[in-house]
């Protein structure tokens, strides 16, 4: 579009290219959005969201499984680091591969965007992989599933954002569920330390940043999950190895591995395959619904995860895991209502004082009759 402006004659002419004429590749594609070669732009706005569901429930229960498997592994714990290297490299590779099966492979968001986001995937991801050499798998989870809170700060500070009533409840809601979770872990897990609380704590900061950072460039500059997995990674590969070879950790690291290939390097494989699968689906979702509601469908497949990691995994347990898992379900229920008002009318408390009424004069009608 050409506008074009004469000061002496004070007009604008406007001219408008005809349809076949490609106006700009950030234009043209605005409405495509491809998830492992799923067109889902030709689908509606529900069947894009189930898809999207699907797609990340089905995987990620799968990466949660074998990653908690990994750790399981005797003497492993002590290399959180490397594994997300290796997940790093896994991830980037996965990227450039999808990449090259789409038309147009131009970086779309600036390399300065994506040195900050791939700072904090690392953040996210290691701190993470990180603290479950401190803590049992659950509480990392439940600690995550309470991202809300801090993405909500992020939304705030980063976009401006306003939320209701309903969401600062959910945000309570889960706070309390968090603590009572932690002080049951505390309590009878052997291996809890407070070290795991505040890295997962840091993770959990980083996460809810990232959420909203990804959110705002990839709308700006209508980039693809490709691009946006394969330079944040790639890069944030680069942060960590020079991390690890500064502090001498990745010479141990690769000597272990070395002797248990299958149970690490296999093992990792398949684990950073379900892990790329199921971030695309994230991706898509933050791209169309936005971060929260991204970010509530990942909480709800957090609390399936951990039920069934008391399933396959040996662990301590107690009644009051329940409690405070079911307060932060309620803080997600809070959340989804928040987001669906207009769809989901509940009851207030003067329509159920009315309908007591209504319904005891009935019965005293009835009775007089």
């Amino acid at each position: 579009m050409d506008l074009k402006f004469n000061n002496s004659r004070k007009y604008i002419s406007i001219t408008v290219p005809p349809k076949t004429q490609t106006m700009s590749p950030h234009i043209k594609s605005i409405d495509d959005i491809v998830v492992l070669g799923i067109n889902l732009s030709r689908f509606n706005k529900l069947t894009q969201f189930f898809i999207c569901v699907a797609g990340v429930f089905v995987f990620y229960l799968i990466y949660g499984y074998l990653q908690e498997l990994i750790f399981s592994m005797e003497g492993f714990k002590s290399y959180g680091w490397y594994l997300t290297l290796v997940q790093f490299a896994f991830y980037s590779i996965f990227g450039l591969i999808e990449l090259q099966l789409i038309q147009d492979k131009r970086r779309r968001i600036p390399g300065k965007t994506y040195m900050i986001i791939a700072f904090l995937t690392v953040g996210t991801m290691g701190l993470s992989n990180t603290s479950l050499g401190y803590l049992n798998y659950p509480t990392q989870v439940i600690f995550k599933c309470c991202k809300l809170i801090p993405v909500m700060l992020g939304g705030v500070f980063i976009q401006g954002k306003r939320y209701n009533i309903a969401d600062v409840s959910a945000a309570v809601c889960m706070s309390l569920g968090l603590i009572w979770f932690t002080l049951a872990d505390s309590t009878i897990a052997p291996n809890f330390n407070l070290t795991g609380v505040i890295l997962i704590s840091l993770a959990l900061c980083a996460d809810a940043v990232i959420g909203n950072v990804q959110e705002k460039a990839m709308k700006l500059h209508n980039a693809s999950n490709s691009e946006m997995v394969l330079y944040s990674y790639s890069i944030g590969f680069v942060y960590i190895l020079l991390g690890l070879t500064c502090t001498s950790g990745l010479g141990p690291a690769v000597t272990f591995c070395s002797k248990n290939p299958i149970q690490t390097y296999g093992y990792a494989f398949l684990f950073s395959l379900t892990g790329y699968f199921g971030i695309s689906f994230v991706l898509a979702l933050i791209k169309i619904f936005g971060a929260l509601l991204a970010v509530t469908v990942t909480t709800g497949r957090k609390a399936m995860t951990i039920v069934l990691s008391f399933m396959f995994f040996a662990k301590p347990f107690t009644f009051q895991y329940v409690w405070s898992g079911l307060l932060v379900v309620l803080g997600i229920f809070l959340n989804v209502y928040s987001k669906n008002m207009d769809k989901i009318r509940l009851p207030s408390l003067y329509d159920l004082i009315n309908k007591a009424v209504e319904m005891r004069k009935s019965r005293t009608l009835a009775q007089t009759v």
